[in-house]
């Protein structure tokens, strides 16, 4: 495993209890992290390092966070936080503040492409065409593209032009690549016979950068406005863990449809954030 050379010890700082409503949401916060970004730019030799280590201080929380998504699945956490960590520092090397977009959002489908390139590289050879593994990894780093230039996540269609692809394509590689699909943070958990608590509940207000409750919070009208077939299907891949093709057998349509209309409705709900 690579290590990284970057990781400061786990940041405390827990906010105050009579904090703003912006510093609560995580605005305020955004808005100083990103400030930091900006001076790391434009600075050399020793102050650059000073501020890329405070960068990565400001967002191991992050990075932390997004690891337990992969629990369960034979992997040291420590060696994922360390995973994790490259691709922050790739974020922050890429990182361009005149776009316009907050770190924090920028960061994350880096952490995670890094995250799932990790766990491709290991387990995909036997069990999914290279066609597909090939595919995967230009679909991450289109994301990451376009996220950047669009201000918000792209869709599979806008990912399919940019690499040439049918969106088909894009969607089957998708699906393969979420085999390894996140857990919900609400799921609940008990840890060695004790008390059963939630992934929410182990986040805890040390890291406010996260921003969770703020897009969650968002999140309420859009999925009040779904109809309830949208919402079944939501509750089904990821409140249930059912993959798609047990879905579709569930509800006896295919399974390309099944993949067609839950991208439909995550890139709904994420214009619903951005």
């Amino acid at each position: 495993m690579q290590q990284v050379d970057v990781l400061p010890p786990t940041p405390t700082t827990t906010r105050p209890a009579n904090s703003t409503a912006a510093d609560q949401s995580g605005g305020h916060r955004g808005a100083v992290d990103d400030g930091l970004l900006v001076r790391y730019r434009s600075a050399v030799g020793t102050e650059r390092k000073r501020l890329k280590a405070e960068i990565v201080e400001r967002h191991i929380g992050l990075v932390r966070f997004l690891v337990r998504r992969y629990a369960g699945k034979g992997e040291s956490y420590d060696d994922l936080v360390q995973v994790g960590m490259l691709g922050l520092l790739g974020a922050i090397d890429r990182y361009e503040p005149d776009r316009g977009v907050r770190f924090a959002s920028f960061a994350r489908p880096s952490i995670l492409g890094e995250l799932k390139r990790h766990f491709r590289d290991k387990t995909w050879a036997a069990r999914v065409p290279r066609r597909l593994q090939e595919l995967s990894l230009s679909i991450s780093t289109s994301e990451a593209e376009l996220f950047q230039e669009l201000g918000r996540s792209p869709t599979a269609r806008e990912v399919a032009e940019r690499l040439g692809v049918e969106e088909d394509d894009v969607l089957e590689a998708n699906e393969a690549a979420g085999s390894y699909s996140a857990v919900s943070i609400d799921q609940p958990l008990n840890a060695g016979g004790g008390e059963a608590g939630s992934l929410a509940d182990l986040i805890g207000d040390a890291d406010p950068d996260i921003e969770k409750l703020e897009n969650l919070t968002a999140l309420e009208p859009a999925l009040a406005e779904l109809t309830s077939y949208d919402r079944r299907l939501l509750q089904m891949r990821f409140f249930r863990g059912m993959v798609q093709s047990d879905i579709a057998a569930e509800l006896g349509v295919s399974q390309m449809q099944i993949s067609r209309q839950l991208a439909r409705i995550l890139a709904r709900l994420r214009g619903s954030v951005v």
